[in-house]
């Protein structure tokens, strides 16, 4: 459907050296796929009203965390905790700066029943 290929770790395996690979060898955005649950718990607004892009991707604003010792936000360790504070239920959406370097994406409930995408196919295969 999209021509490419993800490359996917589950959020509480991140590290800075995984970061650091993914932006090596994948060379691309960094995405954390969420839930609509989760984006709504963090106040995730979707990046634009009207999706035109070619597949929908359902990207919230971008973030970076503004704790945790993290600075620009780009850096491999900046990016690994942003992604971790993502999946920490004691994270508040005040713990966040927007826009940032991680771009969450918010996959649709009913996963891969309801949209046939990486997003929702990512958030499915991590609940396994």
């Amino acid at each position: 459907r999209e021509n490419e290929g993800d490359l996917i770790i589950a959020a509480e395996h991140i590290t800075p050296e995984k970061v650091n690979f993914l932006e090596t060898h994948a060379r691309g955005l960094i995405c954390a796929p969420i839930t609509q649950e989760r984006a709504e718990e963090l106040d995730l607004p979707m990046m634009v009203t009207n999706n035109t892009s070619v597949h929908a991707t359902p990207f919230t604003v971008s973030v970076d965390l503004l704790t945790h010792g993290c600075t620009t936000g780009i850096s491999a360790y900046d990016r690994a905790q942003t992604i971790l504070a993502l999946t920490r239920h004691d994270t508040a959406p005040e713990d966040f700066g927007r826009p940032g370097h991680v771009f969450p994406l918010r996959a649709m409930n009913k996963g891969v029943l309801r949209r046939a995408g990486h997003t929702e196919a990512t958030v499915d295969f991590a609940r396994l």
